[in-house]
């Protein structure tokens, strides 16, 4: 895995906010999945909402798409939207729950 990429991914994906919410999708916990291919050409990257309903769902799935896809080095970026397993309060980070007082 190429770790400066992988972090730029993360770096990215914390600029990322759903409108209702002041804390990045990162740190929410709506990341399930990087990936990145050995050649370090294509990324795949599999996120949830946290509800299923979410009105801001196509914003911030646009949003992620082309933000990731400003980095260079990606030929392809494939962002899949999954609903399982089904997202908790609970896989916010530690700065997150404190943020939204949890």
């Amino acid at each position: 895995m190429n770790i400066e990429l992988n972090e730029r991914v993360i770096e990215l994906l914390r600029t990322v906010y759903d409108p209702e919410i002041p804390v990045n999708i990162y740190d929410l916990g709506l990341i399930y999945r990087i990936d990145i291919n050995e050649e370090g050409d294509w990324l795949q990257v599999d996120m949830t909402l946290t509800a299923p309903n979410c009105p801001a769902a196509d914003f911030i799935v646009l949003d992620v798409r082309t933000k990731l896809e400003t980095i260079e080095d990606f030929k392809r970026v494939d962002v899949n939207l999954v609903f399982e397993p089904e997202w908790t309060k609970d896989m916010m980070s530690e700065e997150a729950k404190l943020e939204l007082g949890f």
